[in-house]
Formats: C-alpha cells, structure tokens, sequence
C-alpha cells in the first residue's frame, strides 16, 4: 500500500509492535483489559501495537508484567527495543527541518538510516550516497528553483552527512546502484563538475559492500524507464520497503506485492547493466573523453 507525505515506522518500532501484540494474543486479553490494567487510554495501546507511536521503558514494564513474561532476558531484550527506537527518534538531521520540512526528505532519511541493504536505480542522477558535493549543488540548485541559495546549501551539507552517517556507520548497509547511461552524459556541458563527479565514482567503487553498474544506452528499453526507485532491507524479521521519487510527493510502498515486482525490475536492469568491471572501465573511458 501506498504511503503519501510518510514518517515511516523505525524498524525497531515496528519489532516492538508486533512482539507486544504477539504476547497479548498468548495471553487471550483485549485491549479493552490491559489499557484499565495499565491505566492507558485504549487508543494509545492500539497505536504502540500497530506502531504508530513510541512509547516508554516504564509503560512496556507495565505490559510485560500484565503479559506475565518474567525471563529476564526476554525483558531486556523487548526494552532493548524500546531504547533502540527511542535512540533512533533523536535524529541527526533536525537541525536542517526547515528546509528538509520543505522537500519532504526525512520520511526517506528515516528509512534509510536503518536500512541494512539499499537497491538503487538511478535513470537521469547519480545516487545521492554517491553524490559530490560540487554535483549535488548544481542538481539541486536547477531542479529545486523555488530554493534560496542558503537552502541548497543546506540540502547540500544534508546529503553530504548523510553520506558519511549511511556509509561510514558501523554495520553499514550493501549498496548497489545501477545507474543509467543518461545520467553520467547528462552534466557534459559542465565538464569540472561531472569529471569530478566520475572520478568520485571510481575512487568509491573498490569499497566493500558497494557495487555499482552502469546500464547503457545499449540495453534499449527496460522496465527502469518509469523512473528512480530504491528497495531498503532491514534487519532480520522486517519487510522490505521500496521508496519511488515522484517530484515533492514521493512514495513508499511496502506491500509484498509491490515490493516484490520493483525487486523484479532491479534484477532485470542489473542483469542488462554492465558488470562492475566493465563499469569502471566505461566511466574511465568517459572520464578521459571529457
């Protein structure tokens, strides 16, 4: 199902929902009882289930004694939960929610900041984590005209610590990025900005957990031609999400159904790509031609 204007569920929250939920079930109680046992309104209780909101240490002690789990362990573990989607909740990009307020990013950054796997498909740019900073201000400055400059020099400084808190974290996400041919043609006319850009790209490539595919204009139509997408995987007992740009009113979807068929287009556009080889060897061909 569709998701318009999102602020997507932690994937910690969303662990937390379903265990709860689960304990309640095994205990055969309502709502109705557990929200008089524990003195809260029945509305917030359903919420904190289908984790739609946070929710305290202290009032999931209250639960755990009302579903009777008494293992230690089992109780860490479920509070560890809670402190994870509380810790996660204190995002790094709060100070720049004007201007990401404006563009409707943190939905994708809170997504992302989570994700243990990202999927990209790239037709016209080059992936934001992939982006230099010199790129980033001049595609975003001419496709966000309605921008002051103050305020695509705050998106520029967003994307870049995006950057290193995605790529640089402990544990960071495997990203592979299939990127068309178009995208890498289409800054020639600013020949510093896109010779920087490339050899950005070659000097990232040889990373572990990165892989990246140039998909030519040779591969003639795919099924990427509806345009960008990104699939995000999560950690162990979460589904996949996939976030679709769609100009100031992008999407995420995280049906199995829709998930499932933008993960058959990925393997489609990766399959016609060149391999990583081939790809550094194409953008160095490009890079010299510049």
């Amino acid at each position: 199902m569709a998701k318009r204007n999102p602020t997507p569920k932690s994937v910690y929250r969303r662990q937390l929902a379903s265990r709860l939920k689960e304990l309640r079930d095994e205990q055969e109680l309502t709502l109705t009882h557990v929200a008089e046992v524990v003195e809260v309104n029945q509305s917030s209780l359903s919420r904190i289930e289908n984790g739609d909101r946070g929710t305290t240490p202290l009032l999931v002690k209250a639960l755990l004694d009302c579903y009777r789990v008494t293992d230690p362990a089992e109780r860490e573990d479920i509070l560890d939960l809670v402190r994870a989607d509380q810790a996660q909740r204190q995002q790094w990009w709060k100070k720049y929610s004007a201007v990401i307020n404006t563009t409707q990013y943190g939905g994708y950054l809170a997504l992302e900041s989570s994700a243990t796997s990202l999927r990209s498909y790239e037709p016209q740019l080059m992936p934001g984590l992939l982006q230099t900073a010199d790129y980033a201000r001049r595609v975003i400055a001419e496709m966000r005209v309605d921008l002051t400059a103050k305020q695509v020099d705050a998106l520029v400084a967003v994307r870049m610590e995006r950057q290193a808190k995605v790529l640089d974290r402990e544990g960071a996400p495997k990203l592979w990025a299939v990127i068309d041919e178009a995208a890498i043609r289409r800054l020639e006319s600013n020949r510093p900005v896109m010779k920087g850009q490339l050899a950005h790209l070659l000097d990232v490539s040889p990373r572990p957990g990165l892989t990246i595919q140039l998909l030519p204009f040779s591969a003639g139509f795919h099924p990427g031609l509806y345009g960008s997408f990104v699939l995000m995987g999560f950690p162990e007992g979460n589904s996949d999400v996939v976030w679709v740009e769609n100009g100031p009113n992008s999407v995420y979807f995280e049906g199995s159904e829709d998930v499932e068929r933008y993960a058959e287009s990925f393997d489609h556009l990766r399959a016609r790509a060149l391999g990583p080889p081939e790809t550094r060897s194409q953008i160095s061909k490009i890079l010299k031609e510049l």
